[in-house]
């Protein structure tokens, strides 16, 4: 038997309809942030690495970590961190604790380049998001998704 039209959602259905939303303003949201003209000399995901290691201690991570947090594959990864890397805007450095792993590392050359593309997107940023929400919108937005991210490391795969 089918509910009514009027029953609440379930849980499930709940979580289901909130994630494809949030998936689908992403989606819409990073399709004009793409078509921006604002990339050069980078495109938007050697941006997206620049900016995750411009945020890093010491403007450093190991490939691994940095492959947690940039939407890539590791194989993607690192073919995008040795272009990266002949451009002068990383370099790449054996891990000391670990000599099997890679050190990724933003150069003075990768953040000033991260710097100024960064003020071009920020305008976008406010141009897309900005404008749609209000501030007390924004603030929640971003407490809910930095929760969402946050809750992942303690549920089980």
């Amino acid at each position: 038997m089918t509910p009514p039209p009027s029953a609440e959602p379930s849980r499930t259905e709940l979580a289901a309809e909130s994630w494809e939303a949030l998936f689908r303003a992403q989606s819409a949201l990073l399709r004009r942030f793409a078509a921006d003209d604002v990339w050069d000399p980078i495109s938007l995901r050697e941006y997206d690495v620049l900016f995750t290691l411009s945020r890093r201690p010491d403007r450093r991570a190991r490939l691994r970590d940095l492959n947690r947090e940039v939407l890539l594959s590791q194989p993607s990864l690192s073919r995008m961190v040795e272009r990266l890397e002949a451009a002068g805007l990383v370099a790449r450095e054996p891990d000391r604790a670990d000599g099997r792993g890679t050190v990724v590392v933003l150069t003075e050359a990768g953040a000033a380049v991260r710097r100024t593309v960064g003020r071009r997107h920020t305008a976008g940023i406010r141009r897309y998001v900005g404008t749609a929400l209000d501030d007390e919108e924004l603030r929640t937005l971003r407490r809910l998704c930095d929760k969402l991210r946050l809750a992942q490391e303690s549920i089980p795969d």
